[in-house]
């Protein structure tokens, strides 16, 4: 990965951070929950370990959010196939809120920032290719399974391997 490509995606985290923060909808967690395509219950447990909070609650008592939380659980979405924990989780979602809150003026700090969110990314590219192995041995082992069942065939009539 070239730096501008790293760049770039750090940019789309920030950007992604700053949708909607201007915007007063708020949304009920089931709502959330279709929008994203997280389940209620993983919404809740994401509230109770910190990773997101509802910005109020309706009178009635649910959980209203806005479109800045939204964009956080896709993060959190997204990071959960790599195997991110929740303490990382957070982290990055930390640097991702503070970078897009952080004047132009404070270089040193936004570079900081900038540097963590490069950490993510090696992170994130190791786990890309270790998906990448574990994906092509398993298209290797479904072609194995896809091969006729013979005498000459990597499988014996009983299932198993020769």
């Amino acid at each position: 990965m070239t730096p501008a490509e790293g760049t770039e995606w750090q940019e789309c985290l920030v950007e992604d951070a700053e949708v909607g923060t201007l915007s007063g909808e708020l949304m009920q967690i089931g709502v959330v929950a279709e929008r994203v395509g997280l389940s209620l219950r993983t919404i809740r447990y994401y509230e109770e370990v910190g990773l997101v909070a509802p910005t109020e609650r309706s009178p009635g008592g649910f959980r209203l959010y806005p479109e800045r939380d939204i964009q956080r659980l896709r993060l959190i979405k997204q990071m959960k196939p790599l195997e991110f924990s929740l303490e990382q989780m957070r982290d990055l979602l930390t640097t991702v809120e503070e970078l897009a809150a952080a004047s132009d003026g404070d270089a040193e700090r936004i570079g900081e920032l900038r540097d963590r969110l490069s950490m993510f990314q090696v992170i994130v590219d190791a786990r890309i290719a270790t998906l990448r192995e574990q994906l092509h041995r398993t298209e290797d082992f479904a072609q194995l399974l896809r091969a006729p069942a013979s005498v000459d065939g990597p499988l014996d009539s009983r299932g198993g391997s020769r």
